[in-house]
């Protein structure tokens, strides 16, 4: 079996692997331990369940484990919310969403909710990360990319990526937990899988992030922009879901008030270069 295949214990080795044996609450070091993290017999004990099985489970030989299961496993290996959501999925206890083109598809009171930031970088993300509308400020902050409209490509492979996003790798490791979170939420979205296995092929440090099976939301984050014809721009940005399609987000970045920032986002949004 592959790991390709075996997706919930290729997660469960990656998590334990991140938990150490005291935050567990586990006496002793890690002194002659020949793996990071907790040891399978370990997380079977703090999870209740017998070695054998959760061995069993780990290696894709359980496909049956029950939602008891699930969270005390989820308990043990002290995952955030989102990673609990995760292993609930891939446990096949929470069923991803089935494919939904209209996903892909903007609704016109959400692009007329874009038009009401005109001094914030407003966009909206389908569930692969691709950028479906933006107002006049999020193009012009986006415009060093050219056609390319898919954060994780600009981020993982566009040439100009590390030059714009002052904290490029933070964000490359925010992304990639994100778009494993969505890849659980939506098992048969193909543009995700194809993403991915592009990616995979295209970026050692894609591959490398996604091997370590973070997952995550994109929430509240502080991005630092450098652009070409405006220079730096700071902007805390929110995060929202579109409830009436699932996998879509509306990001709205914010410059701080009375700042250099705000002055050029204000420059950008009426079309001038700033001085």
């Amino acid at each position: 079996m592959t790991a390709r295949d075996n997706e919930l214990g290729a997660f469960l080795r990656a998590s334990r692997a991140r938990v150490q044996p005291a935050d567990a609450g586990l006496a002793g070091g890690v002194s002659g331990r020949r793996v990071r993290g907790l040891r399978r017999e370990e997380v079977a004990v703090l999870s209740g369940v017998s070695a054998d099985y959760y061995a069993r489970l780990e290696q894709g030989r359980e496909r049956n484990p029950s939602a008891q299961v699930i969270g005390a496993i989820g308990r043990a290996l002290r995952l955030a919310p989102d990673a609990r959501e995760h292993l609930y999925r891939l446990a096949g206890l929470n069923p991803g969403l089935g494919p939904d083109r209209s996903r892909d598809l903007v609704h016109p009171s959400l692009l007329h909710l874009l038009e009401a930031f005109p001094r914030a970088a407003a966009y909206v993300l389908g569930p692969a990360f691709d950028v479906l509308a933006a107002n006049p400020v999020a193009d012009a902050l986006l415009s060093p990319f050219g056609d390319e409209r898919n954060m994780p490509r600009i981020l993982f492979t566009h040439p100009r990526g590390k030059a714009v996003f002052a904290e490029w790798e933070l964000l490359q490791r925010s992304t990639a937990s994100a778009l494993r979170l969505n890849a659980g939420r939506f098992p048969d979205d193909r543009s995700i899988t194809a993403l991915v296995a592009e990616l995979g092929e295209a970026s050692p440090e894609f591959r490398a992030l996604w091997d370590a099976h973070d997952v995550g939301s994109l929430t509240r984050a502080f991005k630092v922009f450098v652009h070409p014809g405006a220079g730096r721009i700071e902007l805390t940005y929110q995060t929202f879901d579109v409830v009436d399609a699932p996998g879509q987000l509306l990001l709205v970045g914010t410059p701080e008030p009375g700042s250099r920032s705000e002055e050029a986002v204000a420059q950008l949004a009426s079309g001038a270069e700033p001085a």
